[in-house]
C-alpha cells in the first residue's frame, strides 16, 4: 500500500486527474447555467435534480417528479391516459396543488421539444388557465345572493381552488 502511494509520478496523476474533473464540472455548470436561463425556476432546484429533470425529458411523467420544485403549491400534473395514449404521456389535463386541489387545463397540453422549452410553454398555459378561471370566478361572483337561482358565497366558494376563491373574494 505504501509503495503505491509513493511510486513516482503518482501525485502528478492525481493532479491532472484533478483538473480534468475541475474542467468537466465547470462545463457541466456552464451548460446548467444555459438552461436556467431558458427556464427561470431551474434555479430553485438542486443540480442533481436539475440534471434527472433534463436526462428525462423526454419522459414528462418522470419530470413530474420534480415539479414541485419548479412550481411552488404544485404537487404534480395530471397527465391523459387510457386506451390510445402511449407511455410515457406527454398530455397533460391538468395541475394537482399541494393540497389536492385540480384545476383542470383550458384546453389540453402536449409536451413538445426539450423539457426547458415545454416548462416554459406549461408556465404559460397555467397562468393561462388561472386567469380565465379568475374570470369566470369573478363574473359569478358578482351574482352572489341575487335570490332564486343563484349560488349564496359560501357555495360559490366550494366551485374554485383557494386562491381563486381568495382573489375572486
Amino acid at each position: 500500500m505504501i509503495n503505491a502511494c509513493t511510486y513516482d509520478g503518482r501525485e502528478e496523476i492525481l493532479n491532472t486527474f484533478f483538473k480534468e474533473i475541475e474542467t468537466c464540472e465547470k462545463a457541466l455548470n456552464e451548460y446548467l447555467e444555459q438552461k436556467k436561463k431558458i427556464f427561470s425556476r431551474f434555479y430553485f432546484v438542486s443540480n442533481q435534480n436539475l440534471l434527472d429533470i433534463l436526462s428525462n425529458g423526454q419522459n414528462p411523467e418522470k419530470v413530474d417528479e420534480f415539479i414541485g420544485d419548479c412550481f411552488d403549491g404544485l404537487k404534480n400534473l395530471k397527465f391523459k391516459k387510457g386506451p390510445g395514449y402511449k407511455y410515457p404521456s406527454k398530455v397533460i389535463q391538468g395541475m394537482i396543488s399541494n393540497e389536492g386541489e385540480y384545476v383542470p387545463f383550458s384546453n389540453e397540453f402536449e409536451c413538445v421539444g426539450a423539457v426547458e422549452n415545454y416548462l416554459c410553454d406549461l408556465e404559460r398555459m397555467m397562468q393561462k388557465t388561472l386567469r380565465d378561471v379568475l374570470e369566470i370566478a369573478k363574473t359569478t361572483a358578482d351574482s352572489w345572493d341575487l335570490g332564486e337561482g343563484f349560488k349564496k358565497r359560501h357555495e360559490w366558494l366550494e366551485d374554485y381552488c383557494a386562491q381563486i376563491s381568495l382573489l375572486g373574494t
